[in-house]
């Protein structure tokens, strides 16, 4: 029932800028905490940015600086800037769903993924 669809992935040039996209499907999206995770190779997932139910946003300490994560709940869709990217933002990121509104350790909904891969 539930669906997350990732886009926007693809391979950069270090330094630059991507924007990765979410649209959720079977369940009411702006009700929800929404969050960015990303897996690099041989690495355990992590979750790098959320968003809450009414926009209230936090970030890893890893990446903040280079990263917005913004929703859109007309069109169902979580938004995540990457900017100042460098082959060692090479991973897979996922969208997930929290189990609530407000952004707890739960994540019962995951999309496919989409793939970036930042070339030096």
């Amino acid at each position: 029932q539930v669906q997350l669809v990732e886009s926007g992935g693809g391979s950069v040039q270090a330094g630059g800028s991507l924007k990765l996209a979410c649209v959720g499907a079977g369940f009411i999206y702006s009700r929800y905490c929404m969050a960015w995770f990303r897996q690099a190779a041989g690495k355990e997932r992590e979750v790098t940015a959320t968003i809450d139910y009414v926009g209230r946003t936090s970030y890893a300490d890893s990446v903040k600086g280079r990263l917005t994560i913004s929703r859109d709940n007309a069109k169902n869709t979580l938004y995540l800037q990457i900017n100042s990217l460098t082959p060692e933002d090479t991973d897979m990121c996922y969208c997930a769903r929290n189990s609530g509104s407000y952004c707890s350790n739960d994540f019962p909904f995951w999309g496919q993924g989409t793939q970036v891969t930042v070339s030096s």
